[in-house]
């Protein structure tokens, strides 16, 4: 597929997966994050080879933020790992990865688009994002890594 690329600001966010810094990411997701914290390198490289993986680049270069949706690319997506290096805080990049996937055409037409957080719910309230509907219609198993 032909990679996807935008801009904002100066930042080029591009689902390039040639251009992905797998080391960054992973020393963000599984060093910083609390949803991930300790996650080996070769499942983190795994995820983001199965997904809709964006990065997101400052003006050097280097990559400044990044996100991954977990799609089939016809009717579902679970928008997960939205991380922004602390360096570029402020420069609206979670805005910006969040209008990126909304507008990304291999995400169009979807059923439902998925997220969760814990302290970032007026961010995604901006693109329409509301709590879980139905709440009660959904099971889930917990796998033995999970926090």
């Amino acid at each position: 597929m032909t990679p996807h690329v935008t801009t904002h600001d100066g930042y080029t966010l591009s689902d390039d997966p040639a251009r992905f810094d797998l080391a960054r990411g992973h020393a963000w997701i599984g060093g910083e994050s609390y949803w991930a914290e300790g996650i080996p390198f070769d499942l983190f490289a795994k995820s983001c080879a199965n997904s809709l993986t964006l990065g997101v680049y400052a003006p050097d270069g280097t990559m400044a933020a990044m996100a991954r949706m977990v799609t089939d690319r016809a009717t579902f997506g679970w928008l997960c790992d939205v991380y922004v290096d602390k360096g570029h805080r402020g420069a609206s990049l979670g805005k910006a990865i969040v209008g990126y996937m909304k507008g990304h055409p291999d995400l169009q037409g979807f059923r439902r688009m998925h997220l969760a957080t814990r302290d970032a719910h007026g961010l995604y309230a901006q693109f329409g994002f509301t709590p879980l509907t139905k709440v009660e219609n959904w099971m889930e198993i917990r796998g033995a890594g999970y926090r």
